[in-house]
């Protein structure tokens, strides 16, 4: 199985593009076993390659052993990024997918996706929250906020969790941030665009304890942002589209098992003791 773009069908070589675009030279982003992830240009166009090579039985059975589903094509990856499109969550956009083989540790596959431009993750954004101070960094923090929250709820109400659900997976474009005005008009727009859905798992619904775990990750990692008590209570309310009050009176013993696990993420990757910001 593969599909090319109209752009990438025109640029392709007479030769077998499926292989072409499983060994696609590039410049190499990350390698690891049976994966690899590669920048290219085609056409004028830049794109990211992540192939997938049969990874063997000793991994499909450690990833058994270990209660996990193994990763064993870039079909999770593009499914994930269908289904998170489907439910209106900006994500990467699909160029070329393909997948061949028949057993699941022979299959070799692909995905391309288009590269973003001119775009700054959340994690470097909220380091200074774009240079705004005063009541304009307030609003611009409760404007992210909200889109974060929203993506979060959109997602795990799709059945999906994320699995590395850290700001660092946000995307939005990059500007003159002190031009940033609370206006609401397209211009001033912080559409976030969610990425790296290469281990998402897909279901129904969403476990309880995947629930955390992203939830988790996600407070981790804006620890560091200067929240207050009262952005995180509008977290709440954001994504759970109730008054916090209430969130807390009913979920309250799920919402301190986040803070926990987040605290002690903190404290193993900083080798210090979190900031004492607690959803409850």
């Amino acid at each position: 199985m593969i599909e090319l773009s109209p752009h990438l069908e025109r640029h392709r070589p007479a030769h077998d593009a499926f292989e072409w675009l499983l060994n696609c030279p590039g410049k190499v982003h990350r390698e690891v076993k049976h994966r690899r992830t590669v920048e290219v240009e085609i056409g004028g166009r830049r794109f990211f390659i992540k192939a997938h090579r049969g990874c063997g039985w000793a991994e499909v059975l450690k990833d058994w052993v270990r209660g996990r589903a193994p990763i064993v094509s870039a079909r999770s990856e593009w499914e994930a990024i269908d289904r998170a499109r489907a439910v209106g969550i900006e994500t990467l956009r699909v160029a070329a997918k393909g997948e061949r083989g028949r057993w699941p540790a022979a299959v070799e596959s692909f995905v391309v996706t288009e590269a973003l431009e001119g775009m700054i993750t959340l994690e470097s954004l909220t380091r200074t929250w774009g240079g705004l101070s005063g009541r304009r960094q307030v609003l611009f923090k409760r404007a992210l906020l909200t889109k974060v929250a929203r993506i979060a709820r959109l997602m795990h109400g799709a059945g999906l969790n994320h699995r590395d659900f850290y700001l660092c997976h946000f995307l939005v474009r990059e500007r003159d941030w002190q031009q940033w005005q609370p206006s609401g008009s397209p211009a001033d727009a912080l559409d976030l665009v969610l990425i790296d859905l290469h281990r998402v798992q897909m279901r129904c619904r969403v476990p309880m304890r995947w629930l955390l775990k992203d939830l988790a990750a996600l407070l981790f990692s804006a620890l560091d942002c200067g929240l207050t008590t009262r952005d995180l209570l509008r977290f709440l309310k954001e994504y759970r589209q109730r008054p916090w009050r209430e969130v807390l009176a009913a979920e309250s013993g799920f919402w301190r098992r986040v803070s926990r696990r987040a605290g002690r993420l903190y404290a193993g990757f900083h080798g210090r003791p979190a900031p004492s910001r607690r959803l409850a």
